[in-house]
């Protein structure tokens, strides 16, 4: 039977499609170590440098002393302390919402509440290019959906023209920053239309809460929209440095998900560590945050690559290199590595078939010096 699978694995190889899991030895600030060799980071999604920063682990600990390193139980059970609901009441009233609730990650929230909230009799609209945890999520609801061309809401109004009025409950879902092309979602026309054909909206900001808007809430705050989301969702993982996620709605939703989301209620809490470490950063780090050198940096290195005729995209910190050709984006992403830069390459299935391309995921602490001669190397290798 195994060799099924030796023959899978032997086919991902041909297509330069085969992973391996890095051994990473340590990660200092903007910089990591793998293999023995110090790389500046840009493969990481610490977008304002908080995960790498052993000076702020450092003073969260001398700041706080009483916590555990588990929670031995679900939330529902015994793994519920005060620190939990502080967390949501604060995530609740930045946002301006009635309510918040903690999940152990992006994908646990996604995959959770989308199954939950879409019932038989319901539909979803999805933009093609959400993350996997959100298709997971549809397909494991009982609901049905379709997924509509990438940023593309004419698309999107044509099926909800032609479909909305077969379903009980509709819901339209996307992220706000996408996490391979780095654009950014219309939340007004996708407002306009949720209002228009009667549905609910679930705003994805795992890319961008923490990095964007006055009070780094995302790309919500950010377009003056907040009030008019009906489900945003957000992660710690990313920008906040931690572990676990959130999402924030009415009451009325918050309480439906506590009763029927499944991983949420069979899953072991996060211990209350990881819980106040989230709630630190964001009473008192983020507020000292610049929010304008991140989207700065990633604009200079956008002109650069353009100039240099190579071919990239998006408006965010993630600024992709599109190749296309397997074998030839990892050959580039290994040049990049020869030179200090820690690059992967971005294949199939993560991305469509020959849209392959290299991810420069930047964070707060990278200086554009730090990768000026980014686009020349890479003019080397592609043309």
């Amino acid at each position: 039977m195994c060799n099924i699978f030796e023959k899978e694995l032997q086919n991902l190889k041909q297509e330069s499609r085969f992973r391996q899991i890095k051994n990473v030895g340590s990660k200092n600030g903007k910089y990591i170590n793998v293999n023995g060799k110090n790389y500046l980071n840009l493969s990481s999604n610490d977008y304002l440098g908080i995960a790498g920063n052993k000076d702020l682990t450092q003073m969260f600990l001398k700041e706080n002393a009483d916590f555990s390193f588990g929670s031995a139980s679900s939330r529902l059970l015994t793994g519920n302390l005060p620190v939990y609901k502080e967390l949501e009441a604060l995530l609740a009233c930045l946002h301006n919402k009635e309510a918040a609730l903690l999940f152990n990650s992006g994908y646990h929230t996604n995959i959770g509440t989308i199954s939950a909230l879409a019932q038989k009799g319901d539909v979803v609209f999805s933009d093609k290019l959400n993350h996997a945890s959100i298709i997971d999520g549809l397909k494991l609801s009982d609901g049905e959906f379709y997924r509509y061309k990438h940023l593309n809401y004419e698309h999107l109004e044509s099926l909800l023209k032609k479909y909305r009025a077969n379903y009980n409950k509709a819901f339209i879902v996307t992220e706000t920053i996408f996490s391979m092309d780095g654009d950014i979602a219309d939340l007004h026309k996708l407002i306009e239309l949720k209002n228009k054909y009667n549905a609910f909206l679930i705003i994805d900001e795992a890319h961008a809460f923490g990095a964007f808007g006055q009070n780094k809430l995302g790309i919500c705050e950010e377009q003056n929209v907040i009030n008019n989301v009906d489900i945003i969702v957000g992660t710690f993982g990313k920008a906040i440095g931690s572990v676990g996620a959130y999402c924030v709605a009415s009451q009325t939703i918050i309480d439906y998900l506590i009763n029927t989301t499944r991983s949420f209620i069979f899953t072991t809490a996060l211990p209350d560590v990881n819980i106040m470490f989230s709630k630190w950063v964001i009473e008192n780090i983020l507020p000292g945050i610049d929010n304008k050198k991140l989207p700065n940096t990633a604009s200079k290195l956008r002109k650069a690559l353009s100039e240099n005729k190579i071919k990239t995209c998006g408006e965010s910190h993630i600024v992709p290199v599109m190749i296309g050709d397997n074998e030839k984006t990892v050959k580039a992403a290994e040049h990049l590595q020869s030179k200090g830069y820690y690059v992967l390459p971005i294949r199939p299935p993560t991305v469509a078939p020959n849209t392959s391309r290299l991810r420069f995921s930047l964070t707060a602490d990278i200086e554009w010096n730090d990768i000026k001669d980014i686009p020349n190397i890479l003019k080397e290798v592609l043309q």
